[in-house]
Formats: structure tokens, sequence, C-alpha cells
């Protein structure tokens, strides 16, 4: 593979505080608990392990348990030889429910050729409590 994603990060930005958990494979959704209307941010990072760059897209794609797809986004870019890079995409989550984070780097979004495997996890929104 000629890029290869390391691990995935999740980073909650709330009111002074944050939250972050580095994973390789999927986890249960009752370690991730984040809040309505408060950000999160979806990274991971990307090496190119190579001699030559590489071109890259970046995709992370949000589901519901009901497999909707409530955000889908992507940057594209290019790595030189033996460059890492930790892209990140934001999402706030509108309404409580079990999301399905799914992560992807594709040579392109014309050329969904994979560059690595997937990266998944899930996470719980709840409301805040007053």
């Amino acid at each position: 593979m000629k890029i290869l994603i390391l691990s995935i990060l999740v980073l909650f930005i709330g009111v002074g505080t944050a939250f972050a958990d580095p994973i390789t494979a999927q986890t249960s959704s009752e370690d991730k608990i984040h809040f309505v209307d408060e950000q999160i941010m979806i990274m991971a990072d990307i090496s190119n392990n190579q001699d030559t760059q590489q071109n890259f897209a970046y995709i992370t794609q949000v589901k519901t348990d009901e497999d909707v797809v409530v955000s889908l986004s992507w940057l594209t870019g290019s790595l030189s030889p033996r460059q890492s890079f930790s892209p990140a995409q934001s999402w706030i989550p509108t309404e409580s429910g079990t999301y399905h984070i799914q992560v992807y780097v594709w040579e392109s979004i014309d050329h969904p050729s994979a560059l690595s495997p997937p990266l998944s996890m899930t996470v719980n929104v709840i409301e805040r409590q007053t």
C-alpha cells in the first residue's frame, strides 16, 4: 500500500474541554461519549512510505445506526516521499444517537483506489444535561 493510515484520532472540542483517543481498530460505542451541537474533529495520521510523491484524498463519512449518511467530507493533497500528515475533518452532530465514523484514503475522489484499509469507530452523542 502506498499510504498507510497509522491511527485515527477523534477530538471533541467544547467549552474548555478536549477529548482525544487514538485507535487502530473499531472501538465499542460505550467508550465514546460526545454532545449534540459540539464539534468533533476526525483526524488520522497518514504517511507516504514511497520514494515518489503520492496524491491522496482523505475522506470521512458519518452514518447513523440506520445506515443513513449524515456527513461526508474530504480533502485532497499530495505527500512528498517519506512525508507524514495528520488531516482532520470536523463534524457537528445535531441529534443524539449512535454514529459510525469511517475514514478512507484513496488516490483521488475521481479514482477511488484505496491507498490503505479503511478505519472505523463508533461514537455516542447525547444531549448535554443543564
